[in-house]
């Protein structure tokens, strides 16, 4: 979200967001707590063009085609999106859902550990093993990496 009101600078970019996270855009400090306590002090302009994305959408341009995976947990509209380019491997761009070796907070308003674990399971678990991953944070690895090592990947497989 910090990113995204950083770039304010570009009002006119569009800026894709699940319609469950719209509100943090919208009203960045109505969703209180550490949000409001870090975006403190920067100017809060919405974007000016703020386009939804559903599950299953598929966004293209400039060559690239992005599948949205919906995968709510870290925050009701946290996605991941599936990267394909003609003659590359494909990539998953996880954001704060999963990471080498962990998963994405859910401590924080609108986060489920219940929701990020049945999204893990839907969505991400039957991604093949050589995918690539980028998490928001860390660094990258492979579904099939996390699928062997991961110990909230392994509760899952187990259960």
């Amino acid at each position: 979200i910090g990113s995204v009101i950083r770039g304010a600078g570009a009002p006119s970019a569009p800026v894709h967001i699940h319609d469950d996270d719209r509100h943090m855009l919208l009203d960045p400090l109505g969703s209180g707590g550490m949000l409001a306590r870090y975006l403190d002090g920067l100017d809060l302009r919405p974007p000016e063009v703020l386009l939804g994305l559903d599950d299953g959408e598929v966004v293209t341009g400039a060559g690239m085609r992005f599948e949205v995976l919906h995968t709510p947990g870290h925050t009701r509209g946290s996605v991941c999106l599936r990267l394909d380019v003609e003659g590359q491997p494909p990539l998953l761009f996880s954001g704060d859902h999963l990471f080498a070796g962990s998963i994405g907070r859910t401590d924080l308003p609108g986060g489920s550990f219940e929701q990020l674990m049945a999204s893990m399971a839907d969505k991400i678990l039957p991604l093949d093993d050589d995918l690539a991953v980028l998490p928001g944070h860390g660094p990258t690895t492979t579904i099939g990496q996390e699928r062997r090592t991961n110990p909230f990947l392994l509760e899952l497989q187990q259960g």
